[in-house]
């Protein structure tokens, strides 16, 4: 992209986005690539529900932890957590305050904060540590020492949070996509959400018996079906469709057993979204 000209006793630097509009299709277009270089490309983010698995309680969380323990000697893990009831009670008295978007979602992300230092407490005696944005530039550190960062994915634009695409007043950029660009950003290797769930159905699996599963299926196809209820947030099937590191995530139960070791290990448990990049992953 740059070049390097000397000769006169100076040196210049000749770069092609110098003299060009940096909103001009033409050039965005030719800035396009299929894959970026990726930062720890053997991490895997696992996502624990905080509605799905954190106000569960102990039977839910206590297993969780022992899982995750159990995981750390052969995969580095990164956590992150939402924040439940909680966050929904704090969005109730926000949204009756009238505040706007960006005030909602750095609220709700101080919730979050909660439920990440529960998983850390239970997680310190094998390596559980805080994780926070100041810190971001040291997670190879934390990592190389045998730690299991846990970090908030909301607010991911805290008071900057854009206008929502989906109707009513909620930020559509909550926890699930806030952790989904922070696994972007460092060039995750695997992306799993833990809920209550065993994957994305046709509906909610607690409200309709006759809901199937969708084991498999591309981020673009699963916003077009507009389904009435999912798991994960839709502004997220928009970014991954987007995302350069990650090409897919899968949505497991995390009250299973078992399974977040079997996603990690990289087996077709619960629901699989990709992306249309998927085969350009490398």
């Amino acid at each position: 992209m740059s070049d390097l000209l000397s000769g006169d006793g100076r040196t210049h630097v000749r770069s092609g986005l110098m003299r060009e509009s940096l909103v001009s299709s033409k050039l965005i277009a030719e800035t396009d690539a299929k894959k970026v270089r990726r930062m720890v490309p053997d991490v895997c983010m696992v996502a624990i529900g905080g509605r799905s698995i954190m106000d569960r309680g102990r039977e839910a969380i206590l297993p969780l932890v022992d899982e995750i323990a159990g995981l750390k000697e052969r995969h580095k893990i990164v956590m992150g957590v939402g924040g439940g009831a909680r966050a929904r009670h704090t969005y109730a008295i926000g949204l009756d305050l009238g505040l706007p978007l960006g005030g909602l979602a750095r609220i709700v992300g101080g919730v979050e904060e909660n439920n990440r230092d529960i998983l850390q407490f239970l997680l310190a005696p094998h390596g559980g540590i805080t994780f926070i944005k100041d810190h971001f530039q040291d997670l190879q550190l934390f990592l190389a020492n045998g730690m299991i960062p846990i970090c908030i994915g909301q607010p991911p634009y805290h008071f900057w949070e854009p206008p929502s695409k989906e109707p009513g007043r909620l930020p559509d950029n909550g926890p699930d996509v806030g952790l989904f660009l922070q696994a972007e950003v460092i060039g995750a290797e695997r992306m799993v959400y833990v809920k209550d769930v065993d994957g994305v159905f046709t509906n909610d699996p607690h409200k309709d018996d006759s809901a199937t599963l969708i084991e498999k299926i591309g981020a673009a196809e699963l916003l077009e079906r507009k389904l009435p209820d999912m798991p994960v947030e839709r502004e997220l099937l928009r970014t991954l469709e987007n995302a350069r590191s990650l090409t897919s995530v899968q949505v497991i139960n995390g009250l299973v057993p078992g399974n977040i070791g079997r996603a990690l290990d990289g087996e077709p448990v619960g629901t699989i979204i990709y992306s249309s990049r998927d085969g350009d992953r490398s």
